[in-house]
């Protein structure tokens, strides 16, 4: 589809296993740099609608090309081969959207929550690119690793036993678990309590937690089991030097409960080139909650003309 002002496409990804990765473009082939944008778990590529929009002016003005998509087994992404998934996986599955559709010219990559630990990832297992393709990275609400602790109790060793036969049950039982989800949709009052509660900091709006809502139940039941494991298991620490050598915007919510503040601390010391953001009244969902300052933040990653 092409606008006036605007060139959009679709295209579908395959990574080496299979996956077909949804993918949008919006902006000219000939933009001097692409901006990549990687959302988080349980979420999809219209978590960062809010920051496309206000990038929407250097788009049509051709500053940037816009690249968004579906991590695997969200949004309209399949799953592949791969079993169990892992965050490394999802670096390759990055370094696979990087080389179908922005396989050269600067790159500025963008991450929230486990599109940060994407990118990491991809710092991990491909260093070659940071510095040479990727000029500049933002990694919002996000962390290096430490997401879990070994058991300090009884309850919670019971719970580390159980907690991968639940999950196999909810896969195997996807429709009922679904039909139960169903009775407590994003329309919910409750519904959206919780969501509140879990990823939302005290300035969010109504309508910033229904619009997130709807995209978290957009995501399935196996979605939800198969990458918390992924998600305890990061640890990407000893990578994070290599994003050392470009400009890191780290941002945060100050009552994010899922990636608190500790944890970009801990990427803004190890990242000598990282500026790191603690934003007042927001939780996890900062990409919703303060578009204008992600969006400032990638600007500022923008190579100079």
């Amino acid at each position: 589809m092409t606008t006036a002002l605007t060139r959009h496409e679709v295209h579908a990804v395959r990574t080496p296993d299979g996956a077909l990765l949804h993918a949008t473009v919006d902006g000219d082939d000939a933009a001097p740099v692409t901006v990549v944008l990687a959302h988080g778990w349980t979420l999809a590529q219209a978590a960062w609608d809010d920051v496309a929009a206000l990038l929407a002016p250097d788009v049509a003005a051709g500053a940037l090309r816009l690249v968004r998509y579906d991590q695997r087994g969200h949004g309209r992404s399949t799953w592949g081969g791969a079993d169990p998934v892992s965050i490394d996986l999802l670096g390759e599955d990055l370094a696979a959207v990087l080389e179908a559709l922005a396989p050269s010219g600067p790159v500025v990559l963008g991450g929230h929550s486990m599109g940060g630990m994407t990118i990491m990832a991809l710092a991990a297992a491909h260093p070659e690119l940071i510095g040479d393709r990727v000029r500049g990275v933002a990694l919002v609400d996000t962390s290096a690793g430490e997401l879990s602790h070994p058991p300090r109790n009884a309850v919670e060793r019971l719970q580390e036993k159980l907690l991968p036969v639940v999950g196999a049950w909810a896969v195997a039982h996807a429709r009922r678990v679904e039909g139960w989800r169903r009775r407590v949709p994003p329309s919910s009052p409750h519904h959206r309590r919780v969501v509140r509660g879990i990823l939302y900091g005290t300035d969010a709006t109504d309508d910033m937690v229904a619009r997130g809502a709807e995209i978290m139940a957009g995501s399935s039941v196996r979605a939800f089991v198969a990458f918390y494991p992924a998600l305890g298991a990061h640890d990407k620490a000893a990578a994070l030097a290599e994003l050392g050598t470009v400009p890191v915007e780290v941002l945060v919510g100050d009552s994010d409960k899922l990636t608190p503040v500790k944890h970009s601390g801990k990427l803004a010391e190890a990242i000598p080139t990282a500026h790191l953001q603690i934003v007042p009244g927001c939780g996890h969902m900062l990409p919703q909650e303060r578009p204008d300052l992600v969006t400032d933040a990638i600007r500022r990653l923008l190579p100079s003309p």
